[in-house]
């Protein structure tokens, strides 16, 4: 990319740069900025809090990478944080250089970082002052990483704040090796986030707003006396909450999809259409126009059970497994889906053994149904079953960061006669050490529970059935709504 385009990018994206200082002046630009405006048309109230220490921390030598799903807002929040720096007394709205990499190369970003220096170099007499990136959609650009760590290896780069953001990820990238090893930084910032669509814990606080909130807890302590009073403080709306469960399935968690079904009933199809549109783009670009939509269908149908990849290849008309399992890898790595791999006893995965497949949001399961003739809607005890667990891979990732890209957050595991359990424990670190999670056996049921918390206590001793409206602590595995257990469990 020629150097004349690049400066004209950032100029546009910079517009705050032409306000200058003092603080009032500085943040005009926000009455004015499309992309916060947009908002307006599906605002639902939710305002996420994901970069809120980054607006308020000193600026310094620290980087960030914020990643998640494309469409769930993460330039929003990137421009919220720009409009938070702005209104600071003590920032220069010259500090703040932000970028769209869409189209970028790492090239490209080398030389857009040293044009973005030179064009607020009007702040840096009498002494240089640090400065705040916000390098948008940047990860999903081969080389990425290596270009970033150069330029904070050798020039004053390395002394600012960095917001790197993206919609997938690349694992030949190595970005902790290349910009976390050996890079605690000043700040105490935490390093790498996941902004996802709003989980059911999220969606209560922000459209059923008359239901209560107990705090969310460790994903260890769902037995514990601290679980249980949260749970009876909940009983009395068991009702209320299966409606609200229903309703969160029925949309999923993206803010455009759920403002579309709490405000007409049904979902908007231009923006299911805009999701589609995502996925082919980064999954199956190539492909026929329904390979995603087949794609979904297949992991929604088959969710509940280990996925056969060589069999659904088969079904659905792949050249070669390979190819197949090409897509699957980039859907992974572009948040649309995550494994639920099988677990020995003590929580480490077993080899050559077939996993799970939940796509990480339910409206992802509705796509097929509402873009293409003939398939089904999903059922809902299937998507109970892969909230849950999205959610608690949510939970162990947010306790422990990396472990989601590590593809090392949840499991199933089999009894001794063959049976499934859906999510098995797995350690998660906690002050005082690594804690097991809680095991979870959802069914999503109003009765037979027990003979399904049988398998959890022959295999555990102990664990929790996700019921539909059953709230039961008489046995040694408890029975809980499915909608009262992601309050707990969060994030």
């Amino acid at each position: 990319m020629r150097d004349d385009l690049i400066r004209r990018r950032l100029a546009e994206a910079n517009p705050w740069w032409s306000t200058g200082s003092p603080a009032n002046e500085s943040s005009a630009w926000v009455r004015h900025d499309l992309l916060l405006a947009a908002r307006s048309n599906f605002d639902i109230g939710y305002r996420s809090d994901i970069l809120a220490d980054i607006a308020t921390a000193p600026i310094g030598d620290s980087l960030t990478v914020l990643q998640g799903p494309r469409r769930v807002g993460k330039s929003v929040v990137v421009r919220e944080l720009a409009a938070a720096l702005c209104a600071r007394p003590d920032v220069d709205a010259r500090q703040i250089v932000s970028l769209a990499c869409d189209g970028m190369t790492a090239q490209d970003i080398t030389q857009a970082i040293k044009l973005g220096r030179e064009l607020t170099r009007s702040i840096d007499q009498p002494h240089e002052r640090r400065r705040v990136w916000l390098l948008d959609e940047i990860t999903p650009i081969k080389g990425w990483a290596t270009a970033v760590k150069h330029a904070r290896d050798n020039s004053a780069f390395g002394l600012d704040t960095v917001v790197a953001t993206g919609s997938s990820w690349r694992a030949e990238e190595d970005v902790e090796g290349n910009l976390f090893a050996g890079r605690s930084g000043t700040t105490g910032l935490r390093r790498l986030r996941h902004l996802m669509p709003l989980s059911f814990r999220d969606y209560v606080v922000t459209v059923r707003r008359s239901l209560p909130v107990p705090d969310a807890i460790h994903p260890s302590l769902l037995q514990s006396p601290q679980a249980r009073l949260s749970f009876e403080t909940m009983r009395f709306a068991i009702d209320d909450f299966d409606l609200a469960w229903q309703a969160y399935l029925a949309s999923g968690g993206f803010p455009r999809a759920i403002h579309a079904v709490e405000t007409t009933g049904a979902h908007d199809r231009g923006y299911l259409e805009d999701l589609h549109a995502w996925l082919r783009r980064d999954v199956d670009p190539d492909g026929p126009q329904e390979s995603i939509l087949l794609l979904l269908d297949a992991i929604a149908t088959r969710s509940s059970s280990p996925f056969d990849r060589a069999g659904t290849a088969e079904t659905l008309g792949y050249a070669s497994k390979n190819t197949f399992d090409r897509r699957l890898a980039r859907l992974v790595a572009s948040y649309g889906a995550l494994w639920c791999p099988q677990r020995n006893d003590k929580g480490r995965t077993i080899p050559s053994t077939q996993a799970k497949l939940y796509l990480t949001d339910p409206v992802l399961a509705w796509i097929p149904n509402l873009l293409r003739a003939g398939a089904e809607p999903p059922d809902f005890t299937r998507l109970t079953e892969q909230t849950i667990g999205v959610g608690l891979a949510r939970s162990i990732d947010d306790h422990e960061s990396g472990r989601w890209i590590a593809a090392d957050t949840i499991g199933y595991t089999r009894t001794s006669t063959g049976n499934e359990v859906d999510l098995a424990p797995v350690n998660v670190a906690t002050p005082g050490g690594p804690r097991s999670t809680t095991p979870i056996e959802s069914k999503w049921v109003d009765h037979g529970w027990r003979r399904e918390a049988l398998k959890i206590e022959g295999k555990f001793a102990r664990g929790i059935v996700a019921t539909k409206t059953i709230l039961d602590f008489e046995s040694p595995s408890w029975a809980i709504p499915a909608p009262l257990l992601m309050m707990l469990i969060g994030p």
